[in-house]
């Protein structure tokens, strides 16, 4: 049987808290920055955890 491989745009974009939870950025704050409110970019800026409906997914690709 072969080896399975981690998913490569997974691995860029998720990582593991100590207690298994998967971390994810917050999406929309690489370009058009200049029409967002400096409250909204400042909020997309800190780490949040990926959703319960969504962590089986994540989990395969990251093969955890």
């Amino acid at each position: 049987m072969p080896k399975v491989k981690t998913h490569s745009g997974a691995k860029k974009r998720f990582s593991l808290t100590s207690n298994g939870k998967i971390k994810r950025a917050h999406a929309f704050k690489n370009h058009e920055l200049s029409k967002k409110t400096t409250k909204q970019k400042r909020r997309l800026t800190h780490k949040t955890l990926v959703h319960k409906a969504d962590e089986p997914r994540v989990r395969k690709m990251l093969n955890v």
